[in-house]
């Protein structure tokens, strides 16, 4: 999808060393939607060598950030915390917390989640604000999320913002589209096409011919947690029609049944 390619660019076109904040605000009962779209998007990150900044403003999004970290890392060991990423942690206060970071980082962040000083933190240096950051990608189930980063973050601070969501929540974020919001994920099928494109990207790096693109990419697709549940819900859709189909046939049958009598 064009939107698809348009949140993968906006990535892609960052030169190395560009810093970008993601907001993991999300939870274990949108996992299965927002985990796939949230490891694509930190491993893109990590192979355009961006610095990454991971912040939260739900309590278990710390936790989400956390095991987003450790499926990726394994694929980037010369990733170094504190040089090449930091994890700030939650904090409380919904979109107040995003208008203090619109002014001063520590103000709401004086450490991050190890309680080391953000002053401590090589890449924490040259950083002051929201208005530092050159991307905003923020993975969101709901309140606060994708919406209240558009509004009270990256609108004012003139920073770049796109994000995944869960297919309910997308189409109450399109209005926000091309000029508020540059690209979003809807749903599992965004995050399988968003992992297509980066598989596409990886192998085209040690491949020369079509047969070495496909062997490739078939194993990519064993870590691509989008791919691999879309089958899952390929079959439920289909097993959903057939009851449909089933449901139509049964009642013009009782229908003709009630003619005849």
């Amino acid at each position: 999808a064009p939107i698809v390619y348009d949140t993968f660019n906006e990535i892609e076109w960052l030169e190395a060393g560009s810093r970008v904040l993601f907001a993991f605000d999300y939870d274990p009962a949108s996992d299965p939607e927002l985990q796939p779209m949230a490891t694509a998007f930190l491993r893109h990150a990590f192979e355009n060598n961006l610095k990454v900044y991971i912040v939260a403003l739900w309590p278990i999004g710390q936790n989400m950030a956390e095991d987003t970290l450790n499926l990726t890392l394994p694929d980037y060991p010369d990733k170094k915390y504190g040089i090449d990423y930091v994890n700030l942690g939650f904090k409380s206060g919904q979109q107040g917390v995003i208008n203090v970071l619109l002014t001063d980082i520590r103000k709401m962040f004086p450490t991050d989640v190890n309680n080391t000083s953000l002053d401590a933190i090589p890449m924490m240096k040259e950083v002051k604000s929201l208005k530092d950051m050159d991307l905003i990608v923020n993975i969101s189930a709901g309140y606060p999320g994708l919406k209240e980063w558009v509004q009270f973050g990256a609108d004012p601070a003139g920073v770049t913002i796109i994000g995944g969501s869960t297919a309910v929540q997308a189409p109450l974020l399109y209005p926000y589209i091309p000029k508020q919001l540059k690209g979003i994920l809807g749903g599992l099928k965004a995050a399988a096409e968003y992992e297509e494109l980066l598989d596409r990207k990886l192998c085209a790096k040690t491949c020369k011919d079509d047969a070495c693109m496909q062997e490739c990419k078939s194993k990519m697709r064993a870590r691509d947690k989008g791919k691999i549940r879309m089958g899952a819900q390929a079959i439920a859709h289909i097993v959903i029609m057939l009851f449909i189909v089933i449901g139509n046939i049964t009642f013009f049958i009782e229908r003709r049944r009630q003619r005849k009598r």
